[in-house]
């Protein structure tokens, strides 16, 4: 349950929000949470219900509006959180836990983030208190004397924070989404002159002196024109300090490095909405049979308080099924969703890290990808905060260690975690409480049924002691049993005795094999032994894959073969359960069964290793030409390159973008076992082929991947190879704030470049470069950089990067004050297309047409190519060029439509970016 002032009062709860009903019911109701927990008097609440002479029967009308929320709050399950609508005297009181009313979380989230010292924290807790907001506060409700007070004290603290974030953005530096944040609310608010003040500001910083001055002018003419008044001190101080080109206060800049630190507050943000049920769950088990005992040990240790319950036992014992078979018959415990991550502590591809496991978790609670700590301590700490106060089943599959489950338990007292591992954890246990839940092999009833499961209870019950004799020779472990029940499921013919005897057979002889369990890799022999060789031999090469999934194009790469081949030999490796399709066309081995496969064949391994990563590379190049015809990077390939039998092939750039998005993960795992193996040259080149989802996904955590490729890069001494990683790592450094450390990396990159002949890395070394010249204030040598990256790119013949590099040429030109120079360059650079590719390009070029013409006085040519612009951008689904152009229209036109179309496009982008 949740109330909610900060937009239309309302009360959500989980069956949908409650019908409050007339707008005096709603004024009733924010009156009393506008002062929660205390007694409200009649006459307060009158005062709040009617404006003028309220009517002789007001008392009444009161008294049924309370006995109506009084019935609605019960259907809405109040009592359960704690919510009571109270009569005291000749007032009425709502009593309830202040968590629950959204205005309370709001001033708490800007009390937090007042006492903060790193601004990265302040940003994060500000954007969760404004994200609270859903409109003008107590909207819904009549809006008497009273509450017109109290919404304006509301409306004014929202302003409160909006330029405290701001404030925060410039100490970070990032004085273009500064400015951002403050001209959407300028705007709304023509005549608060500190909002205008802390925009000049801002624009200022970013390099935007001509729009700062405009701005200044426009709200001049506005105090002028409403309230025959001039500037006050605070906007002309700005105005003077602009004109004069002095540097900013203090107050707006980041504190000295060498103030002393300490650790931030962990962020407070606000519960998952009413009605969001995260669920990352896998679905149940099929052919589950048994564990009585254990699914009762499991339903007693998840009943106390915050329980940890910690499955553990042997490999393939059946571990993760139990979980989830409890998991999924115990959903109704867990209303506010249930979080699943396997830690592949066991596996021989990698774990996961502990700050990318609470990223998927915090995505699947609704925490926007930007609001998401880097590092797992704050990460950590904003789970925590973020379940406080829900109920959430938290399932950790194959833990390896105490720490990283420790690292990722839940904050509220009525979560519940099950972890399973081959371990004991008792670390867990001593430090946390963790109650076991031992499990052990199947009994050989349990076994039987299993069985009959997969072969039918006739055949079962027609060879009882077979049945019962296999369950005891597969160790009473659920894989082997699956296996071995898949064998004889396609062989009708045969006899359980038989196979019981022939698993009798191997069963000594197999357990000499490096495999925990002799259960286990007997039945796989078996099974690999009635396989065709081309079959057998795909399972072999499958064990030395060094990511977690493959599809036909992958395991042709590691065998050898073609896709065609490699997909006749997964199909029967999947009918005989040594691997599993988890998607269409898309394979997972286990992780034991991953060990026996690579231990089948070892000396292949790095013959196979090769060939996978070649396989990489050429399906990472054709996805990066189809998602960016024409773009860079392009480089040639390794000298002993295997080219695969067949590459995939991609329709569009919105499949290739998608497979680079699915593979992300798996390739980052190629680059470790490249690195590994010393194939440094596979390894640059398998991340810098990402660049297209590199620069669509810029602030998705790049930096530690491309660092990876300089490493490489330099390791290989490859100057070209250098070059490349550097302009792409700078660039994804600048978009991060970063300018520093940009700086560092790119200034090396354009004379790598021009080393080794690469004229169009130069220029886009170049390009990158001038930048973020450009936004430390260094314009000259911006202008400098951008000018000799268009000749470098217009001598090559590539319009594609000399319309870059002439994009940022005609903004550097527009942001040092030359308008007609810029105007002319954009002019040149449109002269280059437009090809469809370059759709974008051009709307930001007619952008800065636009904007260049207004700084010339030419108003109508200006609205007519800005117009231009935004029409374009949205006809692309560009809404970042679209918000450009439309905040440029809106700085002279104010139109409704206008406005309108920019605030359209800015809730596209922010859910583009969530």
């Amino acid at each position: 349950m949740e109330f909610r002032l900060l937009g239309t009062v309302s009360v959500d709860t989980r069956r949908g929000p409650l019908p409050l009903g007339p707008a005096k019911r709603r004024s009733l109701l924010a009156a009393l949470l506008l002062s929660p927990n205390t007694p409200v008097p009649t006459h307060r609440l009158t005062a709040c219900l009617w404006d003028d002479e309220p009517p002789s029967r007001a008392r009444s009308v009161i008294q049924g509006h309370v006995s109506r929320l009084r019935a609605l709050l019960a259907e809405g399950d109040a009592e359960a959180y704690g919510v009571e609508l109270l009569t005291a005297g000749d007032a009425y009181a709502l009593r309830l836990p202040e968590t629950l009313l959204d205005a309370q979380r709001f001033e708490e989230l800007l009390t937090l983030a007042r006492e903060q010292r790193d601004p990265a924290d302040t940003v994060l807790m500000l954007g969760d208190a404004l994200a609270l907001w859903r409109g003008p506060a107590l909207g819904g409700a009549f809006a008497g004397p009273p509450l017109q007070a109290a919404a304006h004290s509301l409306e004014e603290s929202r302003l409160s924070a909006v330029e405290q974030l701001a404030l925060a953005y410039g100490r970070l530096g990032e004085h273009h989404r500064a400015a951002a944040v403050l001209r959407t609310e300028a705007v709304a608010h023509p005549l608060r002159e500190s909002l205008s003040a802390a925009l000049m500001t801002a624009l200022y910083q970013a390099g935007r002196q001509s729009e700062a001055l405009d701005w200044f002018h426009r709200t001049r003419r506005l105090l002028a024109d409403e309230l025959g008044i001039d500037p006050g001190r605070e906007l002309a101080d700005a105005y003077g300090l602009i004109l004069r080109g002095d540097p900013v206060p203090e107050l707006l800049v980041p504190r000295a490095a060498a103030e002393p630190a300490r650790p931030p507050v962990p962020p407070r943000p606000a519960l998952v909405p009413a009605g969001a049920h995260a669920d990352l769950l896998p679905r149940a088990p099929r052919g589950f049979h048994g564990r009585g005992p254990e699914l009762a040990a499991l339903g007693r240790a998840a009943a106390g308080e915050a329980p940890v319950c910690l499955v553990t036992g042997p490999a393939g014992v059946g571990k993760t099924a139990l979980a989830l078979w409890w998991a999924h018959r115990n959903a109704d415990a867990f209303p506010d969703g249930r979080l699943f991550a396997d830690l592949h502590g066991f596996s021989d591809t990698g774990e996961p890290s502990v700050t990318e496991v609470l990223r998927e978790f915090l995505l699947a609670l609704g925490v926007p990808p930007r609001r998401i700590p880097e590092s797992a301590a704050a990460a950590a700490a904003l789970f925590r905060t973020l379940t406080d106060r829900l109920r959430l089943l938290v399932v950790l599959d194959n833990a390896r260690d105490s720490a990283t489950v420790r690292a990722l338990l839940p904050g509220g007292a009525d979560c519940v975690t099950v972890v399973t591992s081959r371990h004991r954890l008792e670390g867990l246990i001593a430090s946390d409480a963790a109650r076991p839940v031992p499990l052990g092999t199947l009994d050989a009833r349990d076994g039987t049924a299993l069985l009959a499961g997969v072969l039918g209870e006739e055949r079962v019950l027609g060879e009882p002691v077979a049945a019962r004799r296999l369950a005891e020779l597969c160790g009473g472990l659920p894989l082997a049993l699956r296996v071995t029940a898949a064998r004889l499921a396609g062989r009708p013919q045969w006899t359980l005795a038989h196979l019981a005897d022939e698993l009798a057979d191997e069963r000594g002889r197999l357990a000499q094999l490096a495999v925990d369990d002799t259960g286990v890799p007997a039945a796989l022999r078996l099974t690999l032994q009635h396989l065709p060789g081309e079959a057998a031999h795909h399972f072999g090469r499958l064990g030395h894959h060094p990511g977690t999934h493959f599809d036909p194009y992958t395991a042709a790469a590691l065998s050898g073969t073609d896709p065609p081949a490699a997909a006749r030999a997964l199909e029967r490796l999947g009918a005989a359960h040594l691997v599993t399709e988890t998607a269409p066309g898309r394979w997972e081995l286990h992780d034991l069964v991953r060990l026996y496969a690579r231990d089948l064949d070892p000396a292949s391994g790095p013959q196979a290793l090769t060939g996978v990563l070649d396989h990489y590379i050429a399906t990472a190049l054709a996805a990066a030409e189809t998602a960016q015809p024409g773009g860079e990077p392009c480089f040639a390939l390794p000298a002993d390159f295997q080219r695969p039998s067949a590459v995939r092939d991609f329709a569009d750039r919105a499949e290739a973008m998608g497979w680079l998005a699915a593979e992300r993960d798996d390739l980052a795992r190629a680059v470790t076992a490249a690195r590994a193996a010393g194939l440094d040259d596979r390894a640059w080149r398998i991340i810098l082929l990402q660049w297209p989802q590199v620069v669509w996904r810029s602030r998705d955590n790049w930096v530690p991947l491309l660092s990876t490729a300089l490493e490489c890069a330099q390791a290989v001494a490859d100057p070209y190879a250098e070059s490349r990683v550097r302009t792409l790592l700078g660039w994804v450094l600048s978009e991060e704030g970063r300018l520093a450390d940009a700086l560092t990396l790119l200034e090396p990159s354009p004379d790598l470049a021009r080393r080794t002949g690469d004229r169009l890395g130069e220029a886009t070394a170049l390009i990158n470069l001038a930048v973020v010249q450009s936004a430390q204030g260094d314009l000259d040598a911006a202008l400098t950089h951008c000018a000799r990256a268009a000749t470098l790119a217009h001598e090559e013949g590539n319009p594609h990067t000399e319309m870059l590099a002439l994009l940022h040429l005609s903004r550097t030109h527009l942001a040092s004050g030359a308008p007609e120079q810029a105007l002319r360059v954009a002019r040149t650079a449109l002269d280059l297309g437009p090809e469809h590719e370059e759709a974008a390009r051009t709307s930001l070029l007619h952008t800065v047409c636009g904007e260049a013409h207004l700084a010339l006085g030419d108003e109508p040519e200006a609205l007519r190519l800005l117009e231009r612009a935004a029409d374009e951008a949205e006809s692309t689904g560009y809404d970042e060029g679209a918000v450009r152009a439309l905040e440029a229209l809106l700085r002279v036109s104010g139109r409704a439509d206008h406005r309108k179309r920019h605030e359209a496009a800015v809730r596209r982008l922010a859910a583009e970016e969530s």
